[in-house]
């Protein structure tokens, strides 16, 4: 049975896409067979496929010591049609940040944590200029939340 890892990103400048497209590669490893990644922005991002997915990545840039406009959107969208059945889902978070990225990241676990969803691995936060050990570690986060619910660890 396949699972989906859905991931849900806003990027107005182009640093959280570069960070989503290597986060989207790791997800869609080769050798991961069981998982289909379902990438939405987060204007566009329903409850239904929150419902439906069996794992969640989060990505947004830092905006003012906060999350993306965008994102705050698509978790008032979302809040309560999923608040009773999503509980226990297993998410990851992934943040460009111009400042230290704490603001979106705390912004951002409030929710989850009034959601009962599951971190399953630490807040990835690229802070600076891009650079290939950061893009590596997109692309491991993605590989890493693939190869969970693939192998039901999650």
């Amino acid at each position: 049975m396949t699972k989906r890892l859905l991931i849900v990103y806003h990027s107005a400048t182009g640093g959280t896409q570069r960070m989503l497209d290597a986060v989207v590669a790791g997800a869609r490893d080769p050798s991961i067979t069981g998982v289909e990644v379902c990438v939405r922005a987060a204007l566009a991002a329903s409850a239904a496929e929150v419902r439906g997915a069996a794992g969640i990545l989060l990505g947004t840039p830092e905006n003012f010591g906060y999350m993306s406009g965008a994102l705050k959107d698509f978790f008032d969208r979302i809040y309560y049609p999923c608040l009773e059945q999503t509980q226990g889902l297993p998410y990851g978070l992934f943040i460009r940040a111009g400042n230290d990225g704490l603001g979106a990241q705390h912004a951002i676990e409030r929710l989850t944590t009034g959601l009962r969803w599951r971190a399953v691995v630490p807040p990835l936060i690229l802070r600076g200029e891009l650079c290939d050990v950061g893009l590596a570690d997109c692309r491991l986060l993605g590989q890493t939340l693939s190869t969970g619910l693939e192998a039901a660890v999650f």
